[in-house]
């Protein structure tokens, strides 16, 4: 239970080891053989010692050849973002996926390690080295970089936009005002730090609720993130949001009914205006996806519950809550956006449980690969990111197959796959592969602790040590990965500032002026072609 205090607060390719193989894409191309290259099925032959690399090789040269570059507009954006999805929380979920499976682990990937189109994205805020989640998701929602702390506001803005001063637009506003539907889906608070990036405009990530409201804030005009949320229905953009599921019941609902507001009951408002509410699992299972009233969805009282922790009887999981998200939305004859967050793998980092941050990246993975599923990817864009990274750090020598959670055990000094015991750290004592620059408890002397065992550090409330003494555990400041699928793609490419990401979905959607220049070029050929 301490643990989960601390915690609440803050594809596989396996490797063959035959002497002859045959290598063809593990790209599927059912259903879109127009687009799928001869060398996708080339087979290609390898014997003797090394085959298998050479098989691995030759398998990933053909994914790359047989990949597509779609430049058609998008009529649909899906942006899944990671909170705190940084490099070694991918391939340590990957490599635990991997192991759950059977497999030693490195060779596998997840589904969305596979599309081909990546970049590294660079996170720092208008005012920080090292970002928070708002000012991050903010440069991907409405283009523009601000300072730490922010919601989709000007940087270094303070009560100017409560008072009429101009604020960026984002893309669930600029998608409601060209009669897109739009959705939110998140395992975290829906007027948390990155989903109230799509709809809330204020200075303070922090003003969740009216009771949140400093004095200075409530007397400029000032509107709490939830009401916000709720004031889509009727504000500038559209009719508002047609999906918003996760959690955070409390900032709607009043004190009485067991929530933290002090004026009235936001889920009746919208109820009142035409929309549905539900708050529980039953309610969930029994929504429409075929209805077009808009749904909300708060299920627990602050943020949804680890995947480790979650009871299926009580809470859905995110796969479900984005597939009926996409059921939902795809209605739309016109298209949509969808934000779908994974936010509950950055409170593990800062909890320094390694466990349940992995296992909320697994959760996460899960929803990319049922969107993948789902849809056209000649009319959906996916993008798959994360906001900014965590300490989090993958070390210390252990062996090929070592389980990512456990103590290092090296090689085998004769090169065979015998057993080896722990390898000691400079105190003589074992150490984990998984470990946190800061915030952990940090790692007792020699002669102050016992030794860790495989039952201590195996079990999900253990919580990795750590160099530097933090209340909780910290972001970092290293460039992030960003996955794209669909329509442009492939311009998710190289090094890249986060808020061009945002760009990228607007010139996808054709809103853009650069996607203007490139159908004027297109036309201008085209009347070439006639001439």
């Amino acid at each position: 239970m301490i643990i989960r205090s601390i915690l609440f607060s803050a594809s596989a390719l396996a490797l063959c080891a035959c002497q002859t193989v045959t290598v063809q894409s593990d790209i599927d191309w059912s259903g879109r053989e127009d687009d799928a290259p001869e060398a996708a099925a080339a087979p290609a032959a390898f014997d003797g010692p090394g085959a298998e690399w050479r098989t691995l090789a030759q398998s990933e040269i053909l994914d790359r050849l047989a990949r597509p570059e779609r430049e058609g507009r998008a009529r649909n954006v899906i942006v899944f973002i990671g909170d705190g999805l940084n490099l070694s929380t991918i391939t340590a979920a990957r490599i635990l996926d991997g192991q759950n499976q059977g497999m030693s682990g490195e060779e596998n990937y997840l589904p969305f390690e596979r599309w081909g189109h990546s970049a590294l994205i660079k996170t720092y805020s208008d005012n920080a080295q090292v970002p928070d989640s708002a000012a991050t998701a903010t440069a991907i929602h409405a283009g523009v970089k601000t300072h730490s702390g922010a919601i989709s506001v000007y940087a270094r803005d303070t009560l100017a936009p409560c008072q009429g001063g101009p604020v960026p637009q984002t893309l669930v506003e600029m998608a409601e005002e060209r009669g897109l539907s739009t959705g939110i889906v998140s395992s975290a608070r829906l007027t948390h730090a990155t989903p109230a990036t799509t709809y809330a405009h204020l200075t303070s990530r922090n003003w969740e609720t009216d009771t949140a409201l400093p004095a200075d804030a409530a007397a400029a005009g000032c509107t709490d993130i939830a009401a916000q949320l709720i004031g889509t229905r009727t504000g500038d953009y559209g009719d508002g949001l047609d999906v918003a599921l996760g959690g955070g019941r409390a900032a709607f609902v009043t004190r009485d009914q067991g929530g933290q507001r002090a004026d009235r009951d936001l889920t009746a408002e919208w109820a009142d205006l035409g929309g549905v509410y539900v708050g529980d699992r039953a309610g969930f299972d029994a929504l429409n996806a075929n209805d077009d009233a808009p749904v909300l969805g708060l299920f627990t009282n602050s943020h949804l519950s680890y995947e480790l922790d979650r009871d299926a009887a009580v809470e859905p999981s995110l796969a479900e809550l984005t597939e009926f998200a996409i059921e939902r939305l795809s209605n739309n004859d016109d298209g949509y956006y969808l934000l779908v967050e994974g936010g509950r793998i950055d409170h593990a980092h800062h909890g320094a449980n390694a466990a349940r941050a992995l296992n909320d990246a697994l959760a996460f993975s899960e929803a990319i690969d049922r969107a993948q599923q789902m849809v056209d990817l000649d009319e959906t864009l996916i993008l798959v990111t994360a906001d900014h990274g965590h300490v989090f750090t993958i070390a210390g020598y252990p062996r090929r197959g070592n389980p990512i959670l456990g103590l290092v055990r090296p090689p085998a000094p004769n090169l065979s796959d015998a057993e080896t015991p722990p390898l000691p750290a400079g105190d003589g004592r074992p150490y984990t592969t998984l470990g946190y620059h800061n915030g952990g408890p940090l790692r007792p002397r020699a002669d102050d602790a016992e030794p860790l065992t495989d039952e201590i550090v195996m079990d999900p409330d253990y919580r990795q040590q750590a160099a530097v003494p933090m209340g909780s555990e910290t972001h970092s400041g290293e460039d992030v990965i960003a996955y794209a699928v669909g329509p442009w793609a492939h311009l998710v490419d190289g090094a890249m500032e986060q808020h061009t990401l945002h760009h990228v979905i607007t010139h996808a959607y054709g809103w853009s002026a650069t996607a203007a220049m490139v159908e004027a070029d297109e036309d201008d050929e085209d009347e070439d072609d006639d001439d």
